[in-house]
């Protein structure tokens, strides 16, 4: 459990154990994320936190200014009851630290930051630790944003790229991995898992043992996981060894497709450094953003857990279907899947995100999609509206076709990301798009519309 330690007169208090308890029952996230970090007594009694819509703080004196700097550039060490004070927006404010410290909850974590962004989450962390002349090992496919980032622009600062694919037992491919890495230092080992869109298992333990192995001196690569299409409720990698876990906030954090932020939460010592970097490119996500989430986190597990129990229902669907020629969701991994064992040591449920392959390449995906009716064509996921792409030519556009192929993103590969309207609803829409695929002009025949089974809620 993460710990806390400031005070503040805006509303942030000081974390006792008993906030976290009721008799020796300790408390859940989900209940603690109602107030947890925040005193109504403290902002005119406002049951929410307010929205510190500011840029700068009034110091208490110039004494306390000089002394707020001295630890927010690293001079010296702040003392073991010296309270760390609010100086500008750009390095902390109420809304950002509240929020931090409750996506801590959820993942057992000692410190957090939030960001403008999720690229801005992964890009900071990234450039926190790697230096020309080093590897940067990743599992593979990734979110094509971050895909891009790092065979684009890191290549750019003498840092090489070694990947291996999601969805093989570790085992498999580590040595392979540290024979291209080739005695190279590696700052960091950052995966994917689930990935988008395949998504193909990482083993989170597999991925720190293989850190080990990589290791020089003494000093193991920071094990980074993207964790934004199970977590923070469906998987927590840092119970499985690994340093950092990096969320597009913008998604089930968010939530409502009505704000763009990012968040990593993790070791002390690890996220210090890359709220440092923060600070000075000047990536942290602002107080609006930060209540934005607070009023998500609220309803966070109720929502992935609507999503996730109506998204089995679709994938079977999908399962089913002879247009369909295979589903890729964690739910309908067989007893003989090699990741089968990784799904149910490291998931706490399959989530929502669903891809599958539809019968006629490109064409017959594009008259899928466009067939659709209740389900959105439109990129991102995690929110309460279902939502459908075509990674090949939306989200991961840019790799290259024949390495695609090889990662398993094809032409005919489409992706829903299942929200909450009503489950059968949803398989309505799915069965009528799916008559479309075939005919000559992409259309829905008129007489055409699936019976939908009724099933047990």
């Amino acid at each position: 459990m993460a710990k806390y330690y400031k005070e503040r007169v805006s509303g942030k208090i000081k974390q006792q154990p008993e906030t976290m308890m009721i008799g020796d029952k300790k408390l859940q996230p989900e209940s603690m994320m109602m107030s947890y970090g925040y005193d109504p007594s403290l902002s005119e009694g406002a049951i929410k936190c307010p929205i510190f819509q500011t840029s700068t703080f009034v110091f208490k004196n110039s004494e306390a200014g000089k002394a707020f700097f001295e630890i927010a550039l690293g001079l010296r060490e702040q003392g073991p009851k010296e309270e760390m004070g609010l100086i500008y927006s750009r390095l902390n404010n109420p809304d950002l630290e509240i929020l931090e410290d409750r996506l801590c909850l959820w993942d057992g974590a000692e410190l957090g930051a939030a960001f403008q962004s999720g690229m801005a989450a992964i890009a900071t962390s990234l450039l926190t630790f790697c230096r020309p002349g080093d590897v940067l090992v990743i599992s593979q496919p990734l979110y094509g944003g971050t895909e891009y980032l790092i065979h684009h622009y890191l290549p750019e600062f003498g840092i090489e790229v070694v990947g291996f694919p999601a969805g093989v037992p570790t085992a498999e491919i580590a040595e392979s991995v540290r024979e291209r890495v080739a005695g190279r230092r590696v700052p960091a080992v950052l995966s994917e898992t689930p990935a988008n869109p395949t998504n193909g298992l990482v083993d989170i333990e597999g991925a720190v043992e293989l850190a080990r192995s990589l290791a020089q001196g003494g000093e193991r690569p920071v094990v980074m996981v993207d964790n934004t299409f199970l977590g923070p409720v469906f998987q927590h990698p840092l119970e499985h060894g690994a340093d950092l876990v990096i969320y597009s906030a913008t998604k089930f954090i968010g939530g409502h497709s009505d704000v763009i932020a990012g968040a990593c939460v993790g070791r002390r010592e690890v996220v210090e450094k890359i709220r440092t970097l923060r600070t000075f490119i000047g990536t942290a996500a602002g107080p609006w953003t930060g209540w934005l989430l607070m009023r998500s986190l609220e309803t966070l597990k109720m929502r992935m857990t609507a999503q996730m129990k109506n998204a089995q229902y679709v994938a079977r669907f999908l399962s089913q279907h002879p247009k369909i020629k295979h589903v890729n969701y964690l739910g309908l991994l067989s007893e003989d899947d090699p990741m089968i064992a990784v799904y149910r040591k490291q998931c706490v449920a399959p989530g929502s995100l669903i891809s599958f392959e539809v019968e006629g390449g490109e064409k017959g995906a594009f008259q899928f999609l466009n067939a659709l009716k209740l389900i959105s064509l439109a990129v991102s996921l995690g929110g309460t509206e279902s939502l459908a792409e075509h990674p090949g030519t939306m989200t991961h556009a840019d790799i290259d076709p024949a390495e695609r192929e090889r990662l398993g993103i094809t032409p005919g590969l489409a992706r829903i990301s299942v929200g909450v309207e009503h489950f059968e609803d949803l398989i309505a829409d799915v069965g009528q798009a799916l008559d479309a695929v075939g005919s000559a002009d992409g259309k829905v025949p008129a007489a055409a519309g699936p019976e939908v089974v009724r099933a047990g809620r």
